[in-house]
């Protein structure tokens, strides 16, 4: 498990190498999908993730996929 400091450590010096997003289901339409929150892998490199959440999915079904630069 991850204590509190070596998140802090891990979010403040890093970009995020995953982000969170939930989808909303619609009846007969597309998904809207929303960016929930920002992962990065643990640093003790054994797999795992340090999720930052800064909103909760309301169905309970959390994506993550890998961060890539915006392009303008």
């Amino acid at each position: 498990m991850t204590t509190t400091n070596e998140t802090e450590t891990t979010t403040s010096s890093h970009s995020p190498t995953h982000i969170a997003y939930a989808a909303r289901e619609r009846e007969g339409r597309t998904p809207v999908w929303n960016r929930v929150g920002v992962a990065w892998a643990h640093k003790n490199g054994k797999g795992g993730f340090n999720i930052q959440l800064f909103a909760t999915p309301v169905d309970g079904k959390l994506s993550l996929f890998i961060a890539t630069e915006k392009k303008d």
